[in-house]
């Protein structure tokens, strides 16, 4: 049992050597925000003690001796020693290819999925404002047709009427316009006034 547990904590500190290597380099993304950085560091090396001790659990019932420091950290200075370099390549190789797959799915969902969407949605707003366009032009046209007949009777209808109507309707006009303008500028005052 003792040599089992030693063994094991050798692994253990060889794998602790290899999360320890891929969680610093991991690190500087968030080293800027201090309390997410301080949380990081505390919930790894909880982790990490928590599955240490669990295979010590597995292999001894969770015995702790002296000797089982140090065949941890005879495993840790295993790693520094003989993996460190090798799996730091082997890890940065990882991550470029992890990259790599993932900006070639993102280039294949902006292709695919986000530029046919955008287009569509673009395309559908243009539709739909030529069509409103068209049917205020057609509006606006029919309004002619029907303004320029009433504005030429109302234009006989007023030759016809005596000239104190006339004049009448004129001063009515004259206040109408000026009632107008009192309003426009009592408006532009009040929006001058709120901002």
């Amino acid at each position: 049992m003792q040599f089992a547990t030693m063994i094991a904590m050798v692994l253990g500190g060889f794998y602790l050597g290899i999360i320890q290597e891929t969680f610093r380099r991991f690190t500087p993304y968030w080293k800027e925000k201090v309390i997410f950085s301080y949380v990081m560091e505390v919930s790894f090396w909880l982790t990490q003690t928590v599955i240490l001790f669990y295979v010590l659990f597995r292999v001894n019932g969770g015995e702790i001796r002296v000797y089982i420091f140090a065949a941890c950290l005879l495993g840790f200075a295993m790693y520094q020693v003989f993996a460190a370099g090798i799996y730091k390549r082997i890890l940065e190789r990882i991550i470029r290819i992890v990259a790599a797959i993932y900006r070639f799915f993102a280039n294949v969902v902006q292709a695919l999925i986000l530029t046919p969407i955008t287009w569509m949605v673009k395309l559908i707003i243009g539709i739909v404002l030529w069509i409103a366009g068209l049917f205020a032009s057609i509006l606006l046209f029919l309004l002619k047709l029907v303004y320029v007949p009433i504005k030429w009777i109302l234009q006989k209808i007023y030759r016809l009427l005596p000239e104190k109507i006339q004049k009448f309707l004129y001063k009515l006009a004259g206040i109408y316009s000026i009632i107008k303008n009192i309003y426009n500028k009592c408006r532009k005052y009040m929006t001058f006034k709120r901002r």
